[in-house]
């Protein structure tokens, strides 16, 4: 796929909130670790009074909602590429005086140098056409000693898990592998002092096998599966419980830049 189709791709999956809601709905209803994805990446960060923050990709800001006292004496600035997110971010966390919304993009970012003490970027680098150009950015507008923050998912979990169940039909793992656990670290090094990797340990127990395809449907990962027929998926699927539990792996995690 082109840098342009992908760019044009990533834009209407991510038009409004429908296929990330999609997505967040099957990790709340069936993870195994119950802290969660959204509040194990916010304990990570390390935020103290007066800091300004800049988040990337922010979606529909979702992870923000149950945490917004750690901002009562900083300033956070929302960004994303689709006006879409932003309007569902807006509605997630109100009219905070220290919250502004802005669309951005990574690749130049609207901001003076060495502005913000931490910049947040999850679930997104690897979405990014110009990923060099992105992390300049990035490296650019961190206050020195600032902080970056950027989940992204590993090669081996949900996706590939699917698609070997799925490979006599025809199904592949059409995996983004621009940023993941496994080459994020030499992706970052060129712009980082100090890269730390955390491990988000974690696996779904699927119940109902329906939620499971709507999840699917909703990956461009996924696409493959397109050409199956929807009542085969599930009842490959449905072979693979034990009792009445499809159990499938997980494989997400950030990296702690400075």
């Amino acid at each position: 796929m082109s840098a342009i189709d992908d760019k044009e791709v990533v834009q209407k999956q991510y038009e409004n909130a429908t296929n990330l809601n999609t997505r967040i709905s099957i990790h709340d209803k069936y993870s195994v670790n119950k802290q969660g994805f959204g509040n194990w990446i916010v304990s990570n960060y390390q935020i103290i009074d007066g800091m300004k923050i800049l988040e990337l990709g922010c979606g529909t800001g979702d992870m923000w909602k149950n945490h917004i006292s750690l901002l009562n004496k900083c300033s956070l600035v929302l960004t994303d590429i689709s006006e879409g997110m932003l309007e569902t971010a807006r509605k997630n966390i109100r009219n905070l005086h220290n919250v502004t919304y802005q669309i951005v993009d990574i690749q130049d970012i609207p901001f003076e140098s060495n502005s913000f003490d931490i910049v947040i970027a999850n679930m997104m680098l690897y979405h990014v056409p110009d990923l060099k150009k992105g992390l300049s950015e990035v490296k650019r507008v961190l206050k020195e000693g600032g902080s970056f923050y950027c989940a992204t998912y590993g090669e081996h979990g949900i996706v590939p898990f699917i698609a070997d169940l799925l490979k006599p039909y025809g199904a592949e793992a059409q995996i983004n592998k621009n940023f993941t656990l496994q080459n994020g670290r030499q992706i970052l090094t060129p712009y980082f002092s100090s890269i730390e990797m955390q491990e988000y340990m974690d696996s779904l127990e699927v119940t109902n096998i329906d939620d499971m395809l709507d999840y699917l449907y909703s990956l461009t990962g996924m696409t493959s599966i397109n050409s199956i027929n929807r009542d085969i998926i599930k009842k490959v699927l449905e072979q693979n419980m034990v009792d009445g539990i499809l159990k499938v792996p997980k494989e997400y995690g950030m990296f702690i830049c400075k």
